[in-house]
């Protein structure tokens, strides 16, 4: 009996350690770990997404991710849950050239701003009267508003450790020379600031830290995810080699080969401790080959491929997978109430008449966006900074931490030639904070053929009413029909005549905005109008003056503008209209008495077709009260912008070719945008102008006047090149009008 139980006992005890080492043996394949390195290299980067989609398709679950600059960007989206087809999804939709530009859309600008971005081609920190120029080329702004809305969905998830896949990535102390593991914090900062590769995007302040691009200090961090105790390791290195001398031909070249020398070196080392060694064939792309992204991708896909068996016996290894649950991109915020962190010069009204919503408020993650692009668009600030938390009744408060741009001090630069102002520069001096937190003031002085100058200064309250005061002083001088300017017959001979027009004009008004895109505003204006002519004068004067009083107004206006393109726009509308009630002149032709002058301009412009658009307009204007006051009246011809007064471009006729006390237009342009900033445009315009148009109901009969042109446009960073020909059938001559650089 005895010799039966010994028996029973070493049976048992050979099923439970059988057992137990086949348990041992499952957990230890169960539990085989997998890291993922990828390394920083700009553009690059973009092959890890083909890499990615490899690993997918064979069903490999990874348990940590590292990764630098554009490794952190893309292996940070594939921590938070999106697979590798999401992801390269995502960037095949990207305008990384917008991204990275801090271009922002000009619908976000209010009317001051756009005024600033369309009248000058270089801006200079100029504190102290010294010139500086900007720490780099981009705030990143764009960047991190991209990433935000994509990373919203893990927002909550300070610890990256807790993200559905672990995850860290490398960011360089510039003040310490050191690289910095960021595992904890706000993920869409800390990648960043990882990727913030130095003169292209301006370094990220986190804590005590000033952090730039992690590639610095250690662009492939395998040894941090090795510490994560990973059974294996897979990386995947779009790094440059050395290049060989007939690659070394720029200085360019050879400070990139020299800044190479560390990281290539290191990764002599680093390569072989990496299990299964991915290098994508990146060469012949640069850091900023954006526009190659598909072929990047590609080229991520076959290295991958490169090393399938290998792949598959990591795949074969692992029993559990990860589960591909597609992320949906948050696309709301139900916002309790907005703190700001950081401003110190810039009042909360201020702020948050900019974003452009009121709290407490549900809006969507594009509106919001939309209002961070209002308050970069400002220019006053060197990073926005934003976070959701949570709230127990499901609403969210929104921290906002605001860095403002040491700089309140710029010199502004432009250069523009046209028909009728000819050759001008313009030098503006704008210093900010002037007498208040909120204010600016801003001073153009114009040389060339024409000296004139621009002041402005505002207080800028957002909401709340806005105060401005302007002051500018403009002049030219035009042939134009005599008829035109004198009733006086007395010389038959005389047809034609050269003028001189100056306008000296100051204005004191208040704004508002309404209804978060309006503008309505009202004021009192002073005028000095001077018109004359030294091609007839007598014996006792040089010139023989037509005009010159002084005049005194009240006004109002309100405008909206959400065109994509003032010279060009493709979609959008456009309304302006003013309202001048005349109470006084000095009266320098002794025919003043009070009267108003009302005019209103529509604009809307649509895609029909890929890269053709249509821009409609009309506009009119007219004049109440009896008074023989004629200097003030609607005066059309010619091409142009920015002009004074009531003087109105159309095409097919001269600049001020005909007149009247009313008027009305209506304009069709087509423009095909056929390579990149290049266009091609034909335009059709009609008017009819003459006294009291509106009563006598002429304004609504066949066109008086009409004009053709066709053009060709070229967008540059100094302003539009613009080349017109203009013909009407109803005079002989044709004429063809240029213009280069932003109008001011």
């Amino acid at each position: 009996m005895k010799k039966w139980i010994y028996i029973a006992i070493l049976l048992l005890s050979t099923s439970l350690v059988f057992a137990q080492n086949t348990t041992e043996t499952n957990k230890k394949k169960q539990d085989f770990t997998v890291g993922l390195v990828l390394s920083g290299g700009g553009a690059k980067g973009l092959a890890h997404i083909g890499t990615l989609k490899i690993i997918d398709s064979l069903g490999i679950r990874v348990d940590y991710i590292g990764g630098t600059s554009m490794g952190a960007i893309i292996g940070s989206l594939y921590a938070s849950g999106y697979s590798g087809n999401q992801i390269d999804s995502i960037f095949r939709v990207t305008d990384f050239e917008k991204l990275i530009q801090d271009e922002l859309p000009r619908s976000v600008k209010t009317f001051y701003e756009k005024e600033d971005a369309e009248r000058y081609a270089i801006t200079l920190p100029f504190d102290n009267f010294k010139v500086a120029f900007p720490s780099a080329i981009s705030k990143g702004q764009n960047v991190y508003n991209k990433l935000a809305k994509l990373l919203m969905h893990v927002d909550h998830i300070d610890d990256f450790s807790k993200l559905p896949i672990p995850f860290l990535c490398i960011a360089s102390d510039i003040e310490k020379g050191e690289q910095i593991i960021l595992d904890k914090g706000y993920l869409p900062e800390a990648i960043t600031a990882s990727g913030a590769f130095p003169s292209l995007f301006e370094p990220i302040p986190i804590e005590d830290r000033l952090l730039i691009d992690g590639g610095v200090t250690n662009n492939y961090p395998i040894d941090e995810i090795r510490a994560k105790n990973v059974d294996i390791i897979i990386g995947v290195d779009v790094q440059d080699g050395l290049a060989t001398r007939e690659r070394l031909r720029s200085a360019m070249s050879i400070l990139s080969q020299i800044n190479n020398f560390q990281t290539i070196n290191d990764m002599k080392v680093k390569s072989k401790k990496t299990d299964i060694y991915i290098r994508p064939d990146i060469l012949g792309f640069s850091v900023m080959s954006f526009d190659k992204g598909s072929e990047l991708i590609i080229r991520g896909e076959e290295a991958a491929r490169n090393q399938l068996n290998v792949l598959q016996k990591i795949a074969a290894q692992q029993r559990e997978k990860r589960i591909l649950k597609p992320v949906k991109v948050k696309d709301s915020l139900n916002i309790n109430y907005i703190h700001l962190r950081g401003n110190k010069k810039y009042t909360r009204s201020y702020v948050r008449g900019k974003l452009r919503f009121k709290t407490p408020k549900k809006v969507s993650f594009q509106k919001f966006q939309e209002g961070i692009s209002n308050l970069a668009a400002t220019g006053n600030f060197t990073g926005i900074r934003y976070k959701a938390l949570k709230n127990e009744d499901g609403t969210e408060d929104i921290v906002l931490n605001l860095r403002e741009r040491p700089s309140k001090m710029f010199l502004r630069l432009a250069a523009h030639y046209d028909d009728v102002y000819k050759t001008a520069g313009l030098i503006n001096v704008t210093k900010k904070n002037v007498l208040f937190n909120n204010d600016v003031a801003s001073f153009d002085f114009i040389i060339g053929d024409n000296i004139r100058y621009n002041f402005e200064y505002y207080i800028d309250k957002g909401y709340y009413w806005s105060i401005g005061i302007k002051s500018r002083f403009n002049t030219f001088e035009r042939g134009v029909s005599f008829d035109l300017i004198s009733d006086d017959q007395s010389n038959p001979d005389l047809n034609r005549i050269d003028i001189e027009v100056s306008d000296f004009t100051n204005q004191l008004y208040l704004q508002t905005v309404v209804r978060e895109e309006f503008v309505f505003g009202i004021g009192a204006e002073h005028k000095r109008l001077k018109i004359a002519s030294e091609t007839i004068s007598d014996e006792n004067e040089e010139e023989t003056i037509f005009e010159r009083s002084d005049i005194l107004s009240t006004f109002g206006f309100l405008k909206l503008d959400t065109y994509n393109n003032k010279y060009f726009p493709s979609k959008g509308v456009f309304f302006s209209g003013d309202f001048h009630w005349y109470l006084y002149s000095s009266d320098y032709r002794k025919n003043f008495d009070l009267f108003s002058i009302a005019k209103a301009k529509i604009g809307y412009a649509t895609p029909i077709m890929d890269n053709l658009s249509l821009n409609i307009s009309t506009e009119g204007g007219f004049k109440l009260g009896d008074t023989n006051v004629n200097s003030l009246d609607f005066v059309l011809g010619g091409f142009g912008n920015n002009f004074i007064n009531n003087y109105t471009p159309f095409l097919g006729y001269d600049f001020l070719s005909f007149t009247g006390d009313s008027f009305v237009k209506a304009s069709f342009i087509l423009d095909y945008n056929f390579y990149e900033k290049h266009h091609i445009n034909l335009t059709a315009n009609y008017a009819n102008a003459g006294q009291n148009i509106f009563d006598n109901g002429e304004w609504f009969s066949t066109p008086d006047f009409n004009g053709y042109a066709v053009g060709y446009g070229l967008e540059t960073f100094f302003g539009p090149l613009q080349v017109k020909y203009a013909w009407s059938p109803d005079i002989e001559k044709d004429t063809l009008h240029f213009s280069i650089g932003f109008w001011f």
